[in-house]
């Protein structure tokens, strides 16, 4: 059966509907999707004045993104004001090296002979002959040690040397640091496992027994230049003091140890250090080799063995990627040899780097004191950063070796299809937060951003034996953090979409 509506029930019924107290006012919302305006995201996107408030860093923030293929300016705060750059100076070290020693270079670490071999004797002197490697690790010296047992050599008539002077020795990077901290080498032309001891230690009957070595993935020599001391106190946790012979002395206070645990301290007599590895590894290989001496006069005579590095794109992408201070040093150093300077200091080589920076990617007034960025009297504006990475451009070497850095929303959690992609250099030490590269836009274009944070009178207030975790620090950073992820997203929106 079928049944007809009629108009008059039709209507009738849209009346009673109509007459309804639900339905008596007009709708809230209406009924049919409105079209949104075209620049809608862009419209509702958060300012950058606000997401700076929100971020409650104090101190101060300078920021630019450009057109990365222009250099066209798209928005600022601060611009000029400089701040330190942390390890995005590393960043410009990257450029710094490859432009001067080029993608390809790599780091000699040689055995010289001084005389000839006879019946497998060296009659003369053997010498481990640094070139500045600053990736160079036990595992190296040990497949050194075998070529050399590979050579019939069983031993030497002189002397067993090591030689550094290919750099410039540095006792530390910044000595406004704590002295046991692994990131705060000494820097030489013979450096061996980021100039880095083991230090490991486990409860005991009667105390704890601890243990110095040179580890790496395959080996794990001990060593006997490097020497710790459980002491009967609290704090402080370490404490630091160079001993006869090269020896670095430690002591660590008994009640901050627990019931085991490990840690890198740094070595303060490197080419010693590689030395002290090399005998002990020539010698579980059959060769015989007095104790090691320091030679201050580059050896003379014929090379038996020749480890090179990995190229220097290789190793600059690990520095840009682990931000290991020590690679950044030796690379800083070994340009300004290359380009004609004598640095003596790591101050001087800086300086070499400040004056081409200026001269060849425009950042006038920048001012390094390091390579690594370590040391925190260095200066950079967010201008000058943004101008030098629109000078060495989003096609350059650089960008491919920065690390990709994951977009994160508002909730500070990855994003699970992100728009945009982020090659940067991150930078961090106790209230201060930098971040500075390239964004691939959703549309396609590129943009070259600086942003730097620093509450640089707080970090001034920390006592020298606070500054490995000091109150406040990391909340600090986190909130950096977040605000340098808001910031890009934004410019993603606004310019690139």
């Amino acid at each position: 059966m079928t049944y007809e509506i009629s108009r008059r029930v039709l209507l009738g019924g849209l009346g009673a509907a109509l007459a309804s107290p639900a339905l008596a006012e007009a709708p809230l919302t209406s009924p049919f999707p409105q079209r949104r305006a075209a620049d809608f995201a862009k419209r509702a996107v958060a300012g950058a004045e606000g997401l700076i408030a929100q971020a409650q860093l104090g101190g101060k923030v300078g920021f630019v993104v450009a057109n990365a293929r222009t250099g066209q300016v798209l928005e600022t705060h601060n611009p000029l004001l400089p701040l330190p750059p942390a390890s995005v100076a590393k960043a410009m070290t990257a450029v710094y090296g490859l432009s001067a020693l080029g993608t390809t270079h790599r780091f000699a670490t040689r055995l010289v002979a001084t005389g000839p071999v006879q019946g497998g004797v060296i009659q003369g002197d053997l010498v481990l002959t640094g070139g500045g490697d600053p990736v160079l690790d036990t595992d190296a010296l040990a497949a050194m040690a075998g070529q050399l047992k590979a050579l019939g050599v069983v031993g030497v008539t002189g002397k067993f040397q090591v030689h550094d002077g290919a750099l410039p020795y540095q006792r530390v990077i910044d000595d406004d640091q704590p002295d046991h901290l692994g990131y705060n080498p000494s820097v030489s032309g013979l450096n061996l496992n980021y100039n880095r001891v083991h230090f490991e230690w486990k409860r005991a009957n009667t105390g704890y027994t601890v243990a110095m070595d040179a580890r790496s993935e395959k080996h794990r020599p001990e060593v006997a230049m490097a020497q710790m001391r459980v002491v009967a106190r609290t704090t402080p946790v370490y404490t630091y003091s160079a001993g006869k012979g090269g020896v670095d002395e430690w002591t660590v206070a008994q009640g901050a140890l627990g019931n085991g645990g490990s840690r890198w301290l740094p070595v303060r007599n490197p080419a010693l250090y590689a030395g002290e590895v090399f005998q002990a590894l020539a010698r579980a290989h059959g060769v015989r080799l007095p104790k090691v001496r320091e030679s201050r006069k580059t050896p003379t005579g014929s090379v038996l063995v020749s480890h090179d590095s990995p190229d220097l794109a290789t190793i600059t992408r690990g520095m840009l990627k682990y931000s290991t201070n020590l690679t950044a040093e030796v690379i800083g150093l070994s340009a300004s040899q290359e380009r004609g300077a004598k640095p003596g200091s790591l101050r001087a080589s800086a300086s070499a780097m400040s004056k081409w920076a200026k001269a060849d990617l425009g950042a006038k007034h920048a001012k390094f004191l390091d390579h690594s960025g370590l040391n925190d009297g260095s200066r950079v504006s967010a201008s000058d950063m943004a101008k030098a990475l629109v000078k060495v451009g989003p096609d350059g070497a650089l960008h491919n070796l920065m690390k990709e850095i994951r977009p994160l929303d508002a909730q500070g959690k990855p994003f699970a299809n992100p728009r945009h992609a982020i090659r940067a250099k991150t930078g961090t030490l106790n209230f201060v937060s930098s971040l500075a590269g390239y964004v691939d836009a959703p549309d396609g274009s590129k943009l070259a951003f600086a942003i730097f944070t620093g509450d640089v009178e707080r970090r001034n207030r920390i006592k020298r034996s606070d500054r490995e975790r000091p109150e406040g620090a990391s909340g600090w950073a986190r909130r950096s953090r977040w605000l340098q992820q808001q910031l890009i997203s934004r410019w993603a929106v606004l310019y690139g979409s």
